[in-house]
């Protein structure tokens, strides 16, 4: 079905009429303030509907708006639908950007994907994150440690705080030696069974131009890691969410994802960017969302960690590569096999290479929850089936895509 309004509860703006009323008074109630810093970095950007196109532009600590484009560096054009998406914080620049529902009328687009954490700001009020000045509170007074770790016994209310403050949760042992093996060798036969090209797997290449499944998304047809989502010692972690969150597409092959870290990888986003997992869209619908992560191998910088920035989930970050001498270092989960980390789709999350060449190296099965019923506000399957249109099963970076087409 194609995709011709907005879901229900957003409503339907006007482009003239928002930025004539509607975005001045929310900048004038300090949303211009919190996006001045990020956006002065950044220079100005004009969004273009139809014939008409407004100019967002950093000045005197706040964001003045000008009708027309003269004034803007980058120039993006969208159709209503997809700008009035953006504005409600259904759509997102990647998002819009992978398949091309966002077009370049002048200056480079990476700029627009920059401009994300202000645009945020802007239209909603969300803060911007400073990795500087993010000391959280702990549960019992003084400051959270972003490296602690948690069991299945411990207090819930104490795990809880930690989960909804810092924005992830490690949780020990929660899966027992023979389970783990059992795991692998599900992810085995997936992995061997995958096929370039066949939407249902990401691949990556060498330096040699090998190609290797880096992950599967239908864990689900193995009956054993299809259960997984509705396991109770998952669901008791889940507890300890805001609200009350289900199982996305737990009844279907694509409920579980499997990923596989591999070093050397040069094609392909085998290795994630600080990146939050609403980030090809759906924060407005598909948010609270959580991810829970079984680990099958360790999760150390040799084998290939995850890391995070605690207490990102409540504000906004650009999307930086982990390897960039200006990204924040952030810190790492450190799993272990059966261990169990859980993490809010919003927090800025990084996935570097494995530092060692020789194995085992970290896999992860992966499982979602969301707010009952909450399904893709454009109708569609998953928000991440926008990066596989590729017949050799890779995920192009984005920036490579904007520069090839």
């Amino acid at each position: 079905m194609a995709y011709t309004e907005l879901p229900a509860g957003f409503e339907p703006y006007d482009f003239d009429d928002f930025h004539r009323r509607i975005l001045p008074a929310r900048l004038a109630a300090g949303n211009g303030a919190l996006a001045f810093a990020d956006a002065s970095r950044i220079g100005p950007i004009a969004f273009q509907v139809g014939d008409r196109s407004w100019t967002y532009l950093p000045r005197d600590g706040g964001i003045a708006l000008r009708e027309g484009d003269s004034e803007a560096q980058t120039v993006v054009g969208l159709d209503l639908l997809f700008w009035q998406g953006l504005a409600h914080d259904l759509e997102s620049a990647p998002g819009l950007l992978y398949p091309g529902r966002a077009r370049k009328v002048r200056g480079d687009l990476m700029r627009f994907v920059r401009w994300e954490p202000a645009l945020r700001a802007m239209f909603h009020g969300r803060p911007l994150f400073d990795p500087d000045r993010a000391e959280l509170p702990g549960f019992h007074g003084g400051a959270l440690d972003p490296l602690q770790c948690f069991t299945l016994d411990d207090d819930p209310e104490e795990m809880a705080h930690y989960l909804r403050t810092a924005g992830f949760l490690r949780a020990r042992g929660v899966f027992d030696a023979e389970e783990v093996e059992r795991f692998r060798g599900h992810a085995s036969r997936l992995r061997a069974e995958a096929l370039e090209g066949d939407r249902k797997s990401w691949w990556a290449k060498d330096a040699e131009g090998n190609a290797l499944c880096c992950r599967v998304t239908r864990g689900g047809a193995e009956p054993e890691l299809a259960a997984l989502p509705v396991d109770p010692r998952l669901v008791k972690l889940v507890s300890l969410a805001d609200g009350d969150l289900a199982p996305r597409g737990a009844h279907l092959e694509e409920g579980v994802s499997i990923l596989w870290k591999t070093p050397g990888m040069t094609e392909g986003l085998s290795d994630l960017p600080w990146h939050r997992d609403c980030g090809m869209g759906g924060h407005a619908t598909m948010c609270p969302l959580l991810i829970a992560t079984i680990n099958l191998e360790e999760g150390t910088p040799e084998a290939g960690e995850l890391r995070v920035l605690p207490g990102s989930h409540a504000a906004s970050y650009p999307f930086i590569d982990a390897r960039d001498p200006k990204a924040p270092r952030g810190f790492s989960l450190g799993t272990g096999p059966g261990d169990v980390s859980l993490h809010y789709g919003d927090i800025m999350h990084a996935a570097p290479p494995p530092s060692r060449k020789e194995g085992p190296h970290r896999i992860s099965v992966l499982t979602a929850y969301v707010k009952p019923g909450v399904r893709h506000h454009r109708g569609e399957g998953a928000y991440n089936d926008v990066l596989l249109d590729r017949e050799d099963g890779q995920v192009e970076h984005l920036a490579d895509r904007l520069e090839r087409d």
